[in-house]
């Protein structure tokens, strides 16, 4: 990747969360005041950042309007998406898709009804791979090659006092968790919420991504979230079904 493609693209990165300042840009990138100027003023011509009235830089019209067209064009995501509105009506609670890119995991879908919890996850956004139930349930069943490749990423950081902090242990959990067929986020990320999640499968039998339940601790409980397993599990094999996917004999 050249040099100023890379910058482009961490500018595009930093100025996605919230406007910045150019000297903000310029540290993040490690470049003099000019340098990233001049970046910035070929990403605004193309539309891809635009400056507000405060001289701060944010991400422009254009690139929102490229990612919105993108979408459109995910196949697997227009499968899943009318299934998780139907999940979400059903259980009234926060429903996400997340499938393996790469040595990540991303959340590609989200349904949040109007009265259930609302989380910072972002479409696109990466999974943190030692506390959700969607990576469990996909790395759980993926080949080993590639489950390692992502688990090499991983840092194992404490959030709450119920996260998995040593690999050993996370392996563990991810053999009960292909024992069983589905996972859990026992508040391992953020103390006041829960999910289950399980696996959706390809045409290839292989493990497509992962859907999840997600609830406020306090208004549904592990053991309560259970109860939606078998509308949770119905749902994952219906969309498999629909990819392609045929159960073995």
């Amino acid at each position: 990747m050249s040099q100023t493609v890379g910058r482009a693209i961490s500018i595009l990165e930093f100025c996605s969360t919230r406007p910045r300042e150019l000297r903000e840009i310029a540290a993040a990138l490690e470049v003099h005041r000019t340098t990233a100027l001049r970046t910035l003023q070929t990403l605004e011509a193309a539309g891809f950042v635009r400056k507000d009235d405060q001289g701060r830089y944010g991400v422009g019209f254009r690139l929102a309007g490229l990612a919105q067209a993108a979408l459109s064009q995910f196949d697997l995501r227009t499968v899943v998406h009318p299934h998780l509105v139907c999940l979400s009506e059903s259980t009234g609670q926060t429903i996400q898709f997340a499938v393996p890119q790469g040595d990540r995991l991303v959340y590609v879908d989200k349904v949040e009804p109007v009265q259930a919890i609302s989380l910072n996850t972002t479409i696109g956004g990466y999974v943190v791979t030692h506390t959700a139930g969607v990576s469990k349930a996909i790395l759980a069943n993926m080949e080993p090659e590639p489950r390692e490749r992502i688990l090499a990423g991983v840092e194992f950081e404490r959030y709450t006092k119920n996260t998995i902090t040593g690999i050993d242990e996370f392996r563990a959990r991810l053999d009960q968790v292909k024992e069983r067929g589905w996972a859990t986020d026992d508040g391992e990320y953020d103390i006041i919420s829960n999910c289950i999640a399980a696996a959706v499968w390809d045409h290839s039998g292989t493990v497509a991504g992962a859907i999840s339940i997600t609830a406020f601790r306090e208004k549904a409980d592990l053991e309560a979230l259970e109860e939606f397993l078998p509308e949770l599990l119905r749902t994952t094999n219906d969309i498999s079904l629909e990819l392609g996917w045929r159960p073995a004999a």
